[in-house]
């Protein structure tokens, strides 16, 4: 099994960056469209236009929620059923620090196609906290 771990640097309060984590309408404009909300056990889906050979349907369900520190969440799809972890920690000059895991992964494919994805839409996520 194998772990995408990525660390980021935000120049936005932890506030701030854990309501981009966790207010369904901002992770539509750097994830994708969901029905996610911060409830320990809540099921949801991120969802985006199929294309050839996928559904376009991430089902997930929250596993743990610490705010403004830590959220958790499973992401099931293509077969493969992995952990997201996010750990943000405020910085001593205001920036946020968050850390990245995915857990769980089983096929080169999937690692490679989750460590390209986060890395963009980590910066997808950097234009939204500027405009919030």
């Amino acid at each position: 099994m194998k772990t995408v771990s990525l660390d980021f640097h935000f120049k936005s309060p932890i506030e701030k960056v854990w309501f981009a984590l966790t207010d369904s309408n901002t992770l539509s404009k750097w994830i994708m469209e969901n029905d996610f909300k911060p409830v320990v056990g809540h099921k949801f889906q991120f969802r985006m236009k199929p294309t050839k050979g996928w559904n376009g349907i991430i089902d997930c369900e929250v596993l743990e929620v610490d705010e403004p520190h830590r959220l958790s969440y499973t992401w099931v799809s293509l077969g493969e059923s992995n952990k997201v972890t996010w750990t943000l920690k405020q910085d001593e000059d205001g920036t946020t620090h968050v850390h990245l895991d995915q857990t769980d992964i089983s096929s080169e494919q999937a690692f490679n196609g989750a460590k390209y994805g986060w890395q963009s839409m980590a910066k997808q996520l950097e234009n939204v906290l500027a405009e919030l």
